[in-house]
């Protein structure tokens, strides 16, 4: 469904991507596993169009990516939830929630925002809240919601984990695994490996801007490098 193949980013003169090759297949979830500085980050704003690369190429369907603005990539079918949760503090949740739909006017709207309601009824109940005012948590769910507003065929989540109390990392994760089993599909940038590889098919882990390992969640999860790397073993 997502193919990206060679893919060089550079942040000036620094090389932040040395040729990244992965691919999410339609209905999965995939992690995207490594270090703070790995290029985890950089790569979803890559296929976002929040960056641009250098070289290779980024096809969703068959189609490019690369060049194509960020709003464009909105409307064929990518949204992205980014790391720190990026919401609209001085907005209410209904407000960013309708945010989240500003390219669509097809009839499935107000559907997708009861949808968004069942999957997190605490933004129910905050609805006419001014979301700067919200828990880290809800701020959290907002971001997942907002994104899937757009109607996306495939969610970009980076660190959705990040400043979450465990439980909460929990909840959030359970409905991770919900809204993948609603149909779409997931590429899931991750610190807490563990986690990630638990509601994962498949996993990519990057070092330094490189594609050093993939394989199944089970394959990477019973990897001895990965376990000694990211699981916290020895």
């Amino acid at each position: 469904m997502l193919e990206v193949q060679d893919l060089h980013v550079y942040y000036g003169e620094i090389h932040a991507l040395k040729g990244v090759t992965l691919g999410v297949g339609k209905g999965e979830i995939v992690a995207l596993l490594g270090n703070n500085g790995a290029g985890k980050t950089t790569t979803l704003k890559t296929l976002s169009g929040l960056l641009p690369a250098r070289s290779g190429s980024v096809r969703l369907e068959g189609e490019t990516l690369l060049g194509v603005p960020p709003h464009a990539i909105v409307l064929r079918g990518i949204a992205h939830v980014p790391e720190g949760r990026r919401i609209f503090n001085r907005l209410t949740v209904l407000e960013n929630l309708e945010m989240g739909a500003y390219a669509r006017s097809d009839a499935g709207i107000g559907q997708d925002l009861e949808r968004a309601f069942v999957l997190f009824p605490r933004l129910k109940e905050r609805r006419a809240q001014v979301a700067g005012t919200l828990s880290g948590g809800e701020q959290q769910m907002l971001a997942i919601a907002r994104a899937l507003m757009a109607a996306p065929r495939i969610l970009l989540l980076d660190e959705p984990s990040m400043g979450l109390a465990p439980v909460l990392v929990e909840q959030i994760f359970e409905t991770i695994r919900d809204i993948n089993g609603q149909g779409t599909t997931i590429l899931l940038v991750e610190q807490n490996a563990a986690m990630a590889l638990s509601i994962a098919h498949r996993g990519y882990v990057l070092e330094t801007g490189t594609v050093v390992l993939s394989g199944t969640a089970a394959d990477l999860q019973e990897n001895p490098e990965v376990r000694r790397a990211y699981l916290g073993e020895t």
